[in-house]
């Protein structure tokens, strides 16, 4: 962690300053700027917003409701965060290594559950049985050895 300080650093500011900061601070703006050059040139619209105060809040009472619904569906109704979520996967080396160890698990469990039931049936297990679980033993052996985080 100590060589990568710097890195750290730079990222935690980064999210602190787009998540946080500018995103206040944009809002803050968006709210200042359409008012005063907006709707204070606009007589018609001052007639629904008297003061800035009250075009705060007219406006936040209509935009933050639709922001979250806007945002749900970005979550759960599009394919746009399937697509956002894909890419991290893709291009995350952590992801993709947790991906791969999962589909090494997986086979083990289904092979490992396959002998257990057949174990507690009684069974013996048969020689290309014996041949698979030697496999699957040495190939989860191979990839503890050479697994790294860019280890396909």
């Amino acid at each position: 962690m100590g060589k990568n300080l710097p890195y750290r650093a730079w990222f935690y500011f980064r999210q602190g300053w787009s998540t946080y900061f500018a995103f206040i601070f944009a809002a803050i703006n968006t709210l200042t700027v359409t008012y005063y050059l907006a709707i204070e040139k606009i007589p018609s619209l001052q007639n629904f917003f008297p003061s800035f105060f009250q075009y705060v809040f007219i406006v936040s009472l209509i935009a933050i409701p639709s922001l979250v619904i806007i945002g749900y569906f970005h979550y759960k109704k599009t394919p746009a965060f399937k697509a956002e979520a894909d890419i991290q996967i893709e291009s995350n080396p952590h992801f993709r290594r947790i991906l791969l160890n999962t589909e090494h698990l997986l086979n083990s469990y289904f092979q490992t559950t396959e002998i257990l039931l057949k174990l507690s049936k009684n069974e013996k297990l048969s020689e290309d049985e014996l041949k698979n679980l030697s496999a699957l033993q040495k190939n989860i052996s191979k990839h503890m050895e050479k697994r790294t985080v860019n280890d396909d």
